[in-house]
C-alpha cells in the first residue's frame, strides 16, 4: 500500500488521527504533534521548465497523468526561493543562450545561503560567461549541469545554522548531500529527541546514517562519546569540518555500512576502516536511526535489537510499522511523536524512542 493511499488526509490532525489507528498495537498513550509553519517552509525545491513560443515556464511533472503543468506561485518554498524565482526566470527569458535547452533548476536555500542549479540538455562550457554574468548579476551561487560537466559561480558549499533550545549549531554541505526538507520542523525534531532523553550526560550513543552530523552534533551534547556512520565519503569530510565549526571532539565518524559494522561487533571479521578504532571501548546506552524511505533492512534491525534505547526517525510511517512489528517483540515504545514535514500533504515524519523490555 502507498502512503498516499493511507493517509488521504492532509491537515496535521488528520493524518495523525489515521497513523494512531495504524500503530495502536504498539502504543496507546499519547503521540505529541508538532506543526510546520503555514508557508515557506520548504528548502529545497526541484522544477522542470516548459517551452512555448512566448518564453520558458516553471513546470512540475505530475508522473501519474505523464503532463507537465506550469507553476505561476509556490508559497510552501522557503522565502528565499520564492523571491527568485521570478528574478531568475526573467533573467533566463531574457538571454536565449540561457534559457536553450534549459530543462530543470534546483533551489536550495538554508538561513544563511542560497544556491541555485541550472540542468541543461547541452554542452553548458559555451554558456560559460553568461552563466557567470548571471551569477554576477543575481549575486547568488549558480551550479549549472549537463552531461559529464559542471560549473560552479560562487560557492558550491552552502552554511546552515540550526537554534536548539538556544544554542547554536553551525553547518556546512553541498548542494549534492541530502539535507531535512523543513528547517522548523528540523529543529523541533532533534529538540524533541533531546527531550525525551531527558538531562544528565548519558553513557554513548552509536548513530547509523547521520550524513554530515545533523543530529549528531546537537546530540554529542547528551553523550560521554559518539560514534556516527555513513557510507558517503563527502558527507564524512563535512561532518568531520562540521565538528571543528562547533568545537565538538567526542564523535568518531567511520564511513561504514549498517551491516559490515553489525560483522564488526560480532568479530565477524576485521575492518581496515577500524583499525584505529576499538568498539569495545565503547559503551552505547543509545542507538539513533534514520533510515531512507524503505526502513530498515533485516540485518540492522538485528543489530539494534541489542540496544537497551533506540531512536527512530522515520519519514514512512508504512515501513516504520513493519519495523516495529519486530521491534516491539524486544521493546516497548515509550515515546512517540508525529511531525508534519510536508504541511497540506499526505507525508508524515514520525519519532519513536522504544526501550528494551
Amino acid at each position: 500500500m502507498k502512503l498516499e493511499n493511507l493517509f488521504h488526509a492532509k491537515s496535521l490532525e488528520e493524518k495523525a488521527k489515521i497513523a494512531q489507528n495504524l500503530f495502536k498495537d504498539f502504543y496507546a498513550q499519547n503521540f505529541e504533534l508538532f506543526s510546520s509553519p503555514h508557508k515557506h517552509f520548504r528548502t529545497r525545491a526541484e522544477l522542470s521548465f516548459f517551452h512555448n513560443d512566448e518564453g520558458i515556464f516553471y513546470a512540475m511533472f505530475d508522473a501519474k497523468n505523464k503532463k507537465k503543468y506550469i507553476v505561476e506561485n509556490l508559497d510552501f518554498v522557503n522565502k528565499k526561493i520564492y523571491n527568485f524565482m521570478p528574478l531568475i526566470l526573467e533573467k533566463l527569458n531574457a538571454n536565449s543562450k540561457l534559457n536553450q535547452k534549459l530543462f530543470g533548476a534546483e533551489f536550495l536555500a538554508t538561513k544563511l545561503d542560497f544556491s541555485v542549479t541550472l540542468l541543461y540538455h547541452k554542452d553548458i562550457s559555451c554558456i560559460q560567461e553568461d552563466l557567470k554574468n548571471l551569477s554576477k548579476e543575481l549575486n547568488i551561487n549558480l551550479i549549472a549541469r549537463s552531461k559529464g560537466k559542471k560549473l560552479i559561480f560562487g560557492q558550491e558549499n552552502l552554511k546552515q545554522s540550526l537554534n536548539i533550545k538556544d544554542e547554536e549549531f553551525f553547518y556546512e554541505f553541498s548542494a549534492d548531500c541530502f539535507i531535512q526538507p523543513n528547517t522548523a520542523i528540523n529543529e523541533k525534531i532533534i529538540e524533541w529527541i533531546l527531550k525525551i532523553l531527558k538531562d544528565g550526560i548519558k553513557k554513548d550513543l552509536l548513530e547509523l546514517y547521520c550524513g554530515y552530523g545533523n543530529f549528531t552534533l546537537p546530540l554529542s551534547k547528551c553523550f560521554k562519546k559518539v560514534l556516527a556512520t555513513e557510507l558517503c565519503k563527502k558527507n564524512i569530510e563535512f561532518a568531520l569540518k562540521n565538528c571543528i565549526l562547533n568545537e565538538i571532539s567526542n564523535i568518531n565518524f567511520i564511513r561504514m555500512s549498517s551491516e559490515d559494522l553489525s560483522k564488526a561487533f560480532k568479530k565477524e571479521r576485521k575492518f581496515y576502516r577500524l583499525k584505529e578504532l576499538d568498539l569495545d571501548d565503547f559503551n552505547f546506552s543509545h542507538i539513533l536511526v534514520d533510515p531512507p524511505r524503505s526502513g530498515l533492512s533485516t540485518g540492522v534491525i538485528e543489530l539494534i535489537k541489542n540496544f537497551e534505547n533506540i531512536i527512530y526517525i522515520s519519514c514512512n510511517p508504512l515501513s516504520l510499522k513493519e519495523n516495529l512489528t519486530i521491534l516491539n517483540q524486544s521493546h516497548k515504545i515509550t515515546d512517540f511523536a508525529f511531525f508534519d514535514q510536508f504541511k497540506d500533504t499526505p507525508h508524515l515524519e514520525c519519532g519513536v524512542l522504544l526501550k528494551k523490555r
